[in-house]
């Protein structure tokens, strides 16, 4: 199934690794609400996968210029905050796919478009961190995804040319920077379903990380 020896696997964080995608969403409306402002849940689902600083765009072109958009960040912080004191979920069979990986030594990094700070606090309150021997977050690059560079910088820091490394993602932009990246992309959706386009690009579709644990079982040397 893949076309070159897996020497290493690169991980989005949110939607994939961790049931975050629908905390954001309803900490996002409850934002809205406090600012008694509406915010459909077609236009969350429009900012999935979509870097902060495009989203920001978004959510002005939504409320106007005179929005307080730093004060809503500041409420919808809080309210993720808030949810993830709570533990933060891991998705089903996440913690098998890193611990086959780990038995077959292939090192694994996180490729997120979060800001590392974040992403360390989640994945350090799920317990995952220790799992990854590199983390890339959006702050460690120029561009985000759709770009590749978050997938290359990870591929960077393992050492492993990038289209030996597989890559997971669960997001429209995230699959097209993995596979403009040159590695072998596997889509795992989660709120959103890919485009016949988005599916073009990727190796495979999975319908979640259980279904990619006997996927790897099955193809991984």
């Amino acid at each position: 199934m893949f076309r070159k020896p897996v020497k290493a696997a690169l991980f989005d964080m949110d939607g994939l690794l961790i049931d975050s995608e629908a905390v954001y969403i309803v900490a996002m409306q409850a934002a809205a609400r406090h600012f008694k402002r509406e915010m459909t849940l077609d236009f969350c689902h429009s900012m999935v996968g979509i870097p902060r600083a495009e989203c920001n765009v978004m959510l002005q072109e939504l409320y106007g210029e005179g929005f307080d958009l730093q004060e809503f960040r500041g409420v919808y912080s809080a309210n993720v905050q808030q949810a993830m004191a709570a533990g933060v979920p891991v998705k089903s069979g996440v913690v098998e796919v890193l611990s086959l990986l780990a038995e077959r030594g292939v090192p694994c990094a996180v490729a997120t478009s979060a800001l590392r700070e974040v992403a360390e606090s989640h994945l350090g309150r799920a317990g995952l961190l220790p799992r990854f021997a590199a983390l890339v977050g959006r702050d460690d690059v120029e561009r985000a995804k759709p770009f590749p560079d978050i997938y290359l910088e990870a591929a960077r820091r393992l050492g492993v040319p990038p289209d030996h490394c597989i890559a997971f993602e669960d997001s429209s932009p995230g699959l097209t920077a993995a596979h403009a990246a040159g590695t072998m992309a596997i889509m795992v959706p989660d709120i959103l379903q890919p485009s016949d386009e988005v599916r073009a690009k990727a190796l495979h579709v999975a319908p979640d990380m259980v279904a990619v644990e006997r996927l790897l079982r099955e193809h991984l040397n």
